[in-house]
């Protein structure tokens, strides 16, 4: 007979017990209660808040040397003082994700130094060129984040060349590590004629008053800053920015953008609606980054950028908690900045407010040395000025020269290699550390920049469209290729002859909101568009001529490539 598997419940039989909500799985947030359990680099900052790691560098590795080191200091907290180890030389790209940290490692340091604002004296800028000559082999890349960036540095070197930096109000202080990161500023800050608010006095008081403090020391992730009158920083691609603008009953302060970043989940940063006068931008940074401490995802390092959070609350309830928790107060509403009619990146000669001109010009590829450096000192002072600025673009400026002295001053930066009157190609070209000296590449960039820009001056020097081309070793981002005209990111492709070789994968039309009509957005990426390292040069001539025979009036390259067909973009 079969045995029916229904079971009956007596009538008289006590109901069974409800089972308790399950507790949703806690990401990290401190606010919350969830301390554990912790990723690795959570673990490390725990045990030892990482600013505590400058004591051990200065009393013991610097005198024990590189074997010495604790690992967790070395491929954790050093950072905290702008310090990563860098690639050994030799190791190709597919071996990149492989390897084990010691296996990819030298016994060299990259070491960053802060420039908050981009801002740099004669008298600091020779100390950054001495140490490059002395300590870095005559290294010393300009970054995108307006860094100032060496490599081959022992840790045998590191207190004398803090002494050095320090003695001249620089510092590398969380340079790197999950804090609060170079300040951007507009390289231009207090001198330019269309500035109403010049912003300098709060970049000097957020790093005068947070960096180094350890109540802020221990985020989730890295924090990036962006504080601007002028339209000239990327804005949009920062954890917080601060935009001039204009309140029709409050006069001038700033608008209030929050949660961009790029690397592989790119999310452009959202106006918080808000209007900030300038001596309360210090105390709104604070709050910012009192979330993203707080209320940060620490469980998976891969979620633990402010981004996710703010896409997760969406912008009405980070600005609740933002007052409520953080200012004790509301915020005005405020309007939204005026964007200029086309994009600023202050390379050329331009009049300053008070007379003189600044003239801004570009290396190639951000890539410049002590010795080049040093020489810029001397013929800055030469012909009137006494100090520098360095750009979010890897390029730099020089304040102050009187007009009858401006000519004289681009044809002596044109004969150390820096060019006011650059072509497009070498204007709009950026590319980051590549598989050179960073442990986390897979392709060569610094080189392969300066040979695409070389042959697309040799070939079509007299374009005349601005396109920006962002070369990046791997998927990170590192020189915001989604938002370029042309981003490159670097990946093994399959060569002519079947075996994997370096090249690139294809972003196009990608940008950010920085001049009037523009939408910001990145490049598409069109199914299996690639090109071998060896191939970029003619591929991005032919596309370029594509463009120049295609475009109607007046149209960016952007919209181009959204209204051309996908076989024109091969």
């Amino acid at each position: 007979m079969a045995v029916s598997s229904t079971t009956t419940t007596r009538p008289d039989a006590p109901a069974p017990a409800a089972r308790a909500p399950r507790r949703p799985r806690g990401e990290g947030q401190w606010a919350l209660g969830h301390r554990e359990p912790l990723n690795p680099n959570e673990r490390i900052k725990k045990d030892d808040d990482p600013l505590n790691v400058r004591a051990r560098i200065e009393n013991i590795y610097a005198h024990r040397g590189f074997a010495s080191i604790d690992p967790q200091d070395l491929r954790g907290r050093f950072r905290w003082w702008g310090l990563y180890t860098q690639r050994r030389a030799g190791i190709d790209g597919g071996r990149t994700a492989v390897l084990e940290p010691h296996e990819l490692e030298d016994e060299f340091f990259m070491l960053r130094v802060r420039v908050d604002g981009g801002e740099l004296s004669l008298a600091q800028l020779r100390v950054v060129a001495d140490i490059s000559r002395e300590f870095a082999r005559d290294t010393a890349d300009i970054t995108d984040r307006q860094n100032i960036q060496y490599h081959w540095i022992r840790v045998e070197d590191v207190p004398e060349i803090w002494r050095r930096l320090e003695a001249v109000g620089l510092q590398t202080t969380e340079a790197c590590g999950d804090c609060p990161r170079v300040v951007l500023g507009s390289p231009v800050a207090g001198v330019a004629r269309d500035e109403v608010l010049d912003p300098t006095p709060a970049v000097d008081e957020i790093v005068r008053r947070y960096v180094g403090d350890k109540a802020y020391s221990n985020l989730p992730r890295k924090f990036k800053t962006s504080i601007s009158w002028l339209v000239d920083t990327p804005y949009e691609a920062n954890d917080i920015a601060f935009l001039g603008v204009e309140h029709p009953d409050h006069g001038p302060g700033f608008d209030v953008w929050v949660g961009g970043g790029l690397s592989t989940n790119p999310m452009l940063a959202k106006r918080l609606g808000v209007w900030v006068p300038l001596a309360e931008v210090p105390d709104v940074w604070a709050g910012v980054v009192g979330i993203f401490r707080d209320y940060g995802y620490r469980r998976l390092r891969n979620r633990a950028r402010l981004k996710f959070l703010v896409a997760d609350w969406g912008v009405a309830k980070f600005r609740e908690v933002l007052e409520k928790e953080y200012l004790g107060r509301a915020l005005l509403d405020g309007p939204a900045a005026t964007l200029p009619a086309k994009p600023v990146d202050h390379i050329g000669v331009h009049p300053q407010r008070d007379g003189n001109n600044y003239v801004g010009a570009a290396p190639v590829v951000g890539r410049v040395s002590g010795t080049q450096l040093a020489r810029l000192a001397d013929v800055a002072e030469a012909h009137g000025s006494g100090r520098v600025r360095l750009t979010p673009y890897q390029k730099l400026l020089v304040l102050d020269v009187a007009p009858e002295r401006t000519e004289s001053l681009v044809a002596e930066l044109r004969g150390i290699g820096l060019e006011a009157r650059p072509s497009a190609w070498r204007r709009g070209t950026m590319a980051c550390t590549g598989i050179e000296f960073c442990k986390l590449a897979i392709v060569e960039t610094k080189r392969r920049g300066e040979e695409l820009v070389a042959r697309l001056e040799e070939r079509l020097r007299d374009f005349d469209a601005d396109i920006s081309i962002h070369l990046n070793g791997c998927p990170n981002a590192c020189a915001r290729t989604q938002v370029a005209d042309i981003g490159l990111k670097g990946q093994l492709v399959v060569g002519p002859d079947g075996r994997q070789v370096e090249g690139f994968q294809v972003h196009l039309g990608g940008g950010l909101g920085m001049a009037a009509g523009q939408t910001a957005g990145f490049g598409r990426k069109l199914r299996g568009l690639k090109t071998t390292a060896d191939e970029l040069p003619e591929y991005v001539e032919r596309l370029a001529r594509r463009y120049l025979a295609g475009r109607s009036e007046g149209e960016s390259f952007a919209n181009w490539v959204i209204r051309v067909d996908e076989e024109e973009l091969r």
